[in-house]
């Protein structure tokens, strides 16, 4: 139990949380990684779990990383990966269902069909599931995606799966470029362009190597100036976790406060930070929590000098990335069911009648799912669905509270032009721009199509896209064309053949203020359902914001907590994020050391 176990708090009045049914807080400490000797520690928004002296280490997989990855307390078997479908389904093994697809969904299916005594099957309504990752066609039959996802460079386990699927799906690392409008309102200006931060030499301590790398392409917005009204907001990046009531004060207050408050120049707010959370958080800092927007920036951009650094797939995710994993899932006797509509849950946790019944529309009839254990891999619109008609769910206060939160709207679009033509970057954000965050992409330079097609395929999204939800296809295309031909004038001449719009209303997690008590954690009041995806809380893992690795990792975390529910499998080794560097770190331990009291003397100061 929690509450007895011997701690060591990094961050005071820092405390773990308990709450939900007996059965769930009876499993607790183990679910967070706990054995009842070890000591947890807290440090800067992370559990680390110290074990034992007296029991030893465990030896976890190589990584290459700076940390030891999560492991099983069992020594891992060596899985092997031939089918098991052929062996048939024994009445005797335990039954999960896995309800949504995407990256979170698919890693929880992939590790439960990887044990044995699990039949594991994943629900999607999509007909081909692949979550948000799921390919659209133009009026011509042209594939396009929902959205143009980058692959940073803290993102291993990633980075595993695609060794374990023996697949080279991504490109190099790439630069960006930063766009703003010109004075006159018709062109546009170079802000600052992201360079490849892990081909820089010498590899320098963090925030110093990203500071000199980028001083010479700071260009016209920017001056040296603007850029240094940054600094006292650092003092944030090293107290904002300090502990449970100092990161509940930032997740409170917004990111545009924040930034105010630290002294940072309108400068660098308009044409550097706000476009940037609006192509990684989708929303304008106004409407961000400061807690999740430091968590962002400090997984993507200060974590190492080269955390910044971005590649993208060098093709729809689906054929690239969800295909094979989909192939590998049922080779080893997983069941991946579309075109299924999750409607209404019932929850049993007592003992001999433990299960979970499942309710789905599939095509015009209704069906019943049974199972031990069930996980939630949805989006939160999704779950509000389920919530919404589940009674039983809607009772309990975890899931009542999801139906607080807010999701963000979407838009992706796709041009294909008549010509072969160069953009300066391949990857581009735009500032003040439109009302919204806005990016595109040369599709045909970072997917390599220039023989399935004659001329220049770009892909253009829209985040936080309410206000243009309303217009046609054909004046979003035209905003498309205008932005582009405002970066790059070679595009001025070029004609659009074929073009696609797909809007997306409430797609993605919106991290507001205050939306920090409203999420849920992966754990749950009944002691066999479980979440997973970007918007659960306490993830002892550095992946943060809207990530396809928190994604991942937080489907591999719902996989353990359903193997130690039902006794069985062995758990799946996660491997962490990068650790602070040194100077970071001595930072933070300073900041922890510096009574309450002084806090906002020191903020102030």
């Amino acid at each position: 139990k929690v509450s007895k176990l011997p701690t060591t708090c990094g961050m005071p009045g820092r405390q773990l949380h308990v709450s939900g049914s007996t059965q769930a807080c009876r499993r607790r400490s183990i679910r967070r990684g706990v054995d009842r000797s070890d000591t947890i520690s807290i440090h800067h928004g992370r559990f680390l779990i110290v074990p034992c002296a007296s029991k030893g280490g465990e030896q976890g997989e190589t990584v290459p990383s700076k940390q030891q990855p999560e492991t099983a307390k069992k020594p891992k078997k060596t899985k092997q990966t031939t089918s098991r479908a052929s062996q048939g389904k024994n009445n005797k093994n335990k039954k999960v269902i896995v309800i949504g697809g995407g990256f979170a969904g698919f890693a929880a299916a992939k590790h439960l069909a990887e044990q044995d005594g699990v039949d594991v099957q994943l629900l999607d309504a999509n007909p081909n599931p692949g979550g948000l990752s799921t390919a659209f066609k133009s009026s011509q039959g042209r594939t396009i995606e929902a959205g143009v996802k980058g692959f940073w460079y803290d993102y291993p386990n990633i980075n595993r799966l695609c060794d374990e699927l023996e697949i080279q799906p991504f490109t190099d690392f790439l630069t960006s470029g930063f766009w703003a409008r010109s004075e006159s309102g018709r062109g546009a200006q170079l802000v600052t362009e992201a360079p490849v931060f892990s081909q820089k030499k010498p590899q320098l301590p963090t925030i110093l190597g990203q500071f000199l790398y980028t001083s010479p392409l700071f260009y016209n917005k920017l001056s040296l100036e603007d850029r240094l009204t940054i600094i006292p907001w650092l003092y944030d990046v090293i107290h904002f976790a300090k502990d449970q009531e100092t990161y509940e004060q930032y997740d409170a207050m917004s990111a545009r406060e924040m930034f105010k408050r630290a002294g940072v120049s309108d400068n660098a707010y308009e044409y550097f930070l706000k476009p940037t959370l609006a192509v990684g958080l989708f929303a304008p800092p106004e409407d961000l929590s400061a807690a999740v927007t430091l968590e962002l920036l400090c997984f993507y951009a200060l974590n190492s000098q080269n955390a910044f650094d971005v590649r993208w797939c060098k093709g729809p995710i689906t054929e690239k990335i969800f295909t094979p994993l989909v192939e590998r899932i049922t080779e080893l006797g997983g069941s991946i069911q579309g075109n299924t509509f999750v409607t209404n849950v019932h929850v049993e946790d007592q003992g001999q009648k433990s299960g979970v019944s499942i309710e789905a529309r599939v095509g015009n009839t209704t069906e019943t799912f049974d199972a031990d254990a069930v996980i939630f891999a949805l989006s939160i619109s999704g779950m509000k669905k389920i919530v919404s008609n589940s009674p039983q769910l809607g009772c309990c206060p975890e899931f009542a509270n999801i139906m607080n939160l807010r999701s963000i709207d979407c838009i992706a679009t796709k041009v294909w032009f008549d010509k072969v033509l160069p953009t300066r970057f391949p990857a581009n954000v735009l500032a003040d721009f439109e009302v919204c965050g806005a990016t595109y992409f040369n599709t045909t330079e970072m997917q390599s199509q220039k023989e399935d097609e004659p001329g220049t395929v770009i892909s253009a999204d829209f985040y936080g896209a309410s206000a243009l939800l309303p217009r046609s296809d054909e004046d979003i295309i035209d905003t498309v064309v205008q932005n582009i031909r405002a970066c790059d004038p070679v595009f001025r001449d070029a004609k659009v053949i074929d073009s696609a719009v797909v809007k997306f209303s409430n797609a993605v997690t919106h991290f507001s203020p205050g939306s920090y008590k409203n999420r849920p954690r992966q754990d749950t009041s009944f002691s066999n359902v479980f979440l997973a995806g970007d918007y659960v809380k306490d993830v002892p893992h550095g992946a943060n914001g809207l990530s396809q690795e928190r994604a991942w990792v937080t489907g591999l975390r719902a996989a353990n907590l359903v193997l130690e529910e039902l006794n069985t499998g062995q758990q799946a080794t996660i491997i962490p994020s990068y650790q602070d560097e040194p100077h970071i770190a001595l930072l933070k331990n300073l900041n922890e050391s510096i009574p309450r009291p002084f806090d906002t003397l020191m903020s102030k100061f």
